[in-house]
């Protein structure tokens, strides 16, 4: 199926090791992290960019095509070889099909190989008329890949050349490029200046880079195909050395990716797989690309849609045993940083989720009733988060005497609402937030599987829930309780956190009357097709658009933007309090699942993005390779509404 071809739209290669490719289809590059060659150099962590991108061009009877497109300061598209493509394709991977004189076509294929730190690339003509040469340099980069390079003389572009392999170490702290390929190299040192990435422009950030380019690789062919793959990390070869033939290295890599690509179920579980990525001698999730890495949280949440929904159990069961080896003092962290230093503990959710995973897991494992042997495993680590949030923890974590959930002090951004300006909380929810007591009461009931110390403060809990969180006059529930530890108070703001009471966890917290009432209210004021607004239009704060600045878009993060994943909880919620009967279910599925995953096609192809404004066209925004936004679509699809 050919796709749109423009710079709106986006498609995605990862290595299952933390690095990736990306571009968009019209093969401009609009954002710093688009390379061809961003490998993790501490899996998942230490991501470099090092081949960020080609340009390209065919020579036929002395007449130059350029088929590379490239975007300079302060705007100009030079070359515009986007205007020659005739088609775009994404499976089994991105292809372009180039428009020729004389009714000949060049076919452009690329994948990463799974588990290697490579790209492949090849070019094939099609109706050979006459004798091409195809000309190619390479883009390089060498710095970490939140990062942009400007032109300067430490920067190596020295080559050790061999026979169809040329090797290339732009820093000490690089790991070494090696290019295999089956045409001729030239080395000819040049450097492109002042690319302009428009999206990182505007975002507010850093937008113009400069890009080495060492040499030129050329091809004359009719019927041949051109190969270069690109390969981080490794040593140089000896003088004597046998050097891989790079037609046998394709076929092979080519061969794995086809078997591996067509083994998956479907569309939605190949693009799965794209979140699983190695950690140490494990498995992680990547909570998204080009800029996340893996955070608890956004992996307890779409482990249960990318990894339970799709069969994954052994996979998930390693990933959630994991991340139990660095629980402190009752919390999971909730991020890894990029450069390998401490983790951090600074979520009061990240910890419940896990819980609320395990229990999914355990589930699916086993046929829907685990028995209490089958906790074994994983009961210490529940017991320690459960001990540790009831008694105490960082950030002012404690059970209150009324069975609900402490949770901050002061300015703490402690929820999955965490975006802060200047320093300060932009949706300070410090209290009793709604989302967090229904996934404490939830996690309490989990715990009551395995020991009965906690079916006491449970139902203390849910009657005072029940008693605490219901806004009788607007017929919906507080966003938060107890604001700011003042006992008594109630946060009114009408936001998505409540549906978390009736959908999206394993029990329903209200009585059916209330839950259809809020819920009614819910689908009036928050939903869009893309997701739920994290706002409702007329609330204090409400923002219609995510754009501007670092300030301005993080001002407006969860005052209003819409969020994919929360439709996960919501559509569950929807068929539950209607029965969950099978026309509900097939009701849910035309009316709110179809809808999204039309999206898929439309920003980060084949997945779904983090954000997209609050009103229409609801323009996708954020981070366009989302997990948990993909990981609720497929819970929705493979579960919920099964």
């Amino acid at each position: 199926m050919s796709l749109p071809v423009n710079k709106e739209t986006e498609w995605l290669e990862a290595d299952g090791l933390g690095g990736f490719a990306s571009g968009t289809t019209m093969g401009l590059r609009t954002r710093r992290y688009h390379s061809l060659l961003l490998t993790a150099t501490t899996p998942p962590t230490g991501r470099m960019a090092l081949v960020k991108g080609l340009d390209f061009w065919v020579e036929i009877d002395g007449g130059l095509f350029h088929l590379s497109s490239q975007m300079y300061f302060p705007g100009v598209i030079s070359p515009n070889g986007s205007e020659s493509i005739e088609s775009f394709s994404r499976n089994p991977w991105p292809k372009w099909v180039y428009r020729l004189p004389r009714g000949m076509t060049l076919e452009h294929e690329l994948f990463v190989p799974h588990g290697s730190p490579s790209v492949v690339l090849s070019w094939r003509l099609q109706n050979a008329k006459e004798p091409v040469r195809l000309s190619v340099r390479p883009l390089l980069a060498a710095q970490d890949y939140h990062s942009l390079q400007s032109r300067n003389a430490d920067f190596r572009m020295d080559a050790d050349i061999f026979e169809k392999m040329v090797c290339w170490k732009p820093r000490d702290n690089t790991p070494l490029v090696t290019a295999l390929h089956n045409g001729h190299y030239h080395h000819e040192p040049d450097w492109y200046k002042q690319f302009l990435y428009e999206q990182e422009q505007e975002r507010g950030l850093d937008f113009v880079e400069d890009l080495a380019t060492p040499g030129l690789f050329q091809w004359n062919f009719t019927k041949t195909r051109a190969l270069l793959i690109f390969t981080a990390g490794g040593q140089k070869p000896a003088a004597s050395e046998h050097l891989q033939v790079v037609e046998e290295v394709y076929d092979k890599f080519r061969t794995q990716e086809e078997n591996r690509r067509e083994a998956f179920d479907s569309p939605l579980s190949r693009s799965a797989d794209s979140y699983f990525v190695k950690r140490d001698h494990g498995q992680t999730l990547i909570a998204g690309y080009p800029w996340f890495t893996d955070w608890g949280r956004d992996t307890f949440v779409s482990i249960r849609g990318l990894g339970i929904a799709t069969g994954r159990l052994t996979e998930t069961r390693k990933i959630l045993l994991e991340w139990a080896k660095s629980i402190s003092e009752g919390m999971v962290p909730n991020r890894f940083p990029d450069s390998g230093e401490a983790p951090e503990y600074h979520s009061v959710d990240a910890s419940l989720w896990y819980i609320i995973a395990v229990y999914e897991y355990l589930k699916a494992a086993h046929e829907g009733n685990p028995t209490r042997k089958d906790w074994s495993e994983f009961q210490a680590p529940l017991e320690k988060i459960l001990k540790g949030y009831s008694q105490g923890t960082r950030w002012g974590i404690q059970a209150d005497t009324d069975g609900l959930l402490w949770s901050g002090e002061g300015d703490d951004s402690l929820t999955w609402m965490d975006a802060r300006v200047n320093g300060k909380a932009v949706t300070p929810r410090v209290g009793k937030p709604v989302e967090v007591e229904a996934l404490w009461l939830n996690a309490l009931w989990v715990g009551g599987h395995f020991s009965e110390n906690w079916e006491a403060l449970f139902k203390k809990g849910l009657t005072s829930f029940q008693n605490r969180f219901w806004r009788g006059a607007g017929e919906y529930l507080y966003d938060v309780v107890d604001v700011n530890r003042q006992p008594g108070t109630g946060d009114g703001s009408f936001r998505p956190n409540q549906v978390l009471a009736v959908g999206g966890l394993p029990l329903t917290l209200l009585d059916d009357v209330k839950a259809r009432l809020m819920l009614k209210s819910v689908e009036e004021k928050l939903w869009t097709p893309l997701g739920l607004r994290s706002l409702a239009s007329g609330e204090p704060g409400y923002r219609r658009r995510y754009q501007g600045g670092v300030v301005e878009r993080d001002s407006a993060y969860h005052q209003g933007t819409v969020w994919p994943w929360l439709m996960g909880p919501f559509v569950e919620a929807w068929v539950r309090v209607r029965g969950n009967t099978a026309a509900a279910k097939q009701e849910a599925r035309e009316k709110f699942l179809e809808p999204l995953l039309a999206q898929m096609d439309r920003g980060g192809l084949g997945h779904l993005p983090e954000l997209a404004d609050s009103e229409e066209p609801f323009t996708q925004r954020g981070c366009p390779f989302q997990a948990w936004s993909l990981g609720e679509a497929i819970r929705l699809d493979r579960i919920v509404l099964k």
